[in-house]
């Protein structure tokens, strides 16, 4: 009996143990607003944002990856969408690309090709005469670079445990330890914009810059006595191409809005 006894009482043990962890975090709604929070637009300053800017044409750029999970989310016009709201932010005068209708693609081919007669003729159009630049978004980079997984499965341990005690104690401690479960992946990704300036009358380029960053998400989850937690978090990869995109109108705020 005082076997049994001492094994009950580490058994309670680990019971307490394993309920403190799965619970010390708040509740499952609690933790998805936190993240949920983290993942919302965050806006940036831009240094000369009293200044107004000259007009500014954003045309769909390249999307240079063959990353499915990447491709799925973005296409060029997603990315045009994210520089035009923070080029609007900025003070540029941005003309919407809606606002072209058909003449959009005439407009594309022109400076897709650098063709700049046939630049000339869209400059008569009057809602295209006043844009200076035109700008496109590029992404150069968009993968997954290195991914690491560590886990424990207490079902090895649980029945060693329940052969060495032996008996209905070692049965109960074997169950306890081998119900002890946990996991955690992490996933890295790099992903690299390359931002052009193009002349909107000549079709020359006038600038262009490159910027990437890193993006980990990752996973964990325990599971001990029937009681299991489980999260996942990080960035996004929208997120990450906005910043992308913030960061580059950042330089373009800062050096070529004078010119």
């Amino acid at each position: 009996m005082k076997k049994i006894g001492i094994s009950f009482l580490a058994v309670t043990a680990l019971v307490g143990a394993g309920c403190q962890q799965t619970t010390g975090g708040g509740s499952s709604a609690a933790i998805a607003q936190q993240s949920a929070q983290q993942q919302m637009y965050q806006p940036v300053g831009y240094a000369n944002q009293n200044i107004r800017g000259v007009a500014v044409l954003v045309l769909p750029g390249d999307v240079r990856s063959n990353h499915a999970s990447f491709t799925q989310r973005f296409g060029p016009n997603n990315i045009a969408d994210y520089a035009e709201l923070e080029l609007g932010r900025a003070n540029f005068p941005v003309l919407e690309r809606r606002e072209l209708g058909p003449v959009m693609r005439e407009v594309e081919i022109a400076y897709n090709l650098g063709d700049p007669n046939a630049a000339r003729r869209l400059f008569q159009l009057g809602k295209f005469r006043t844009t200076k630049y035109v700008l496109k978004f590029d992404v150069l980079r968009a993968e997954p670079v290195a991914q690491a997984s560590q886990g424990f499965d207490g079902r090895a341990m649980g029945s060693l445990l329940g052969t060495a005690i032996g008996g209905r104690a070692g049965y109960a401690a074997g169950t306890v330890a081998g119900s002890a479960q946990s996991s955690d992946d992490a996933q890295v990704w790099i992903v690299g914009l390359r931002y052009r300036i193009i002349d909107a009358s000549t079709t020359e380029q006038v600038a262009t810059g490159y910027f990437e960053q890193t993006m980990q998400q990752g996973s964990q989850g325990t599971s001990f006595m029937g009681v299991s937690q489980a999260s996942a978090g990080g960035q996004t990869l929208d997120q990450l191409v906005q910043r992308l995109v913030q960061q580059s109108v950042q330089e373009i705020d800062a050096r070529y809005k004078g010119n």
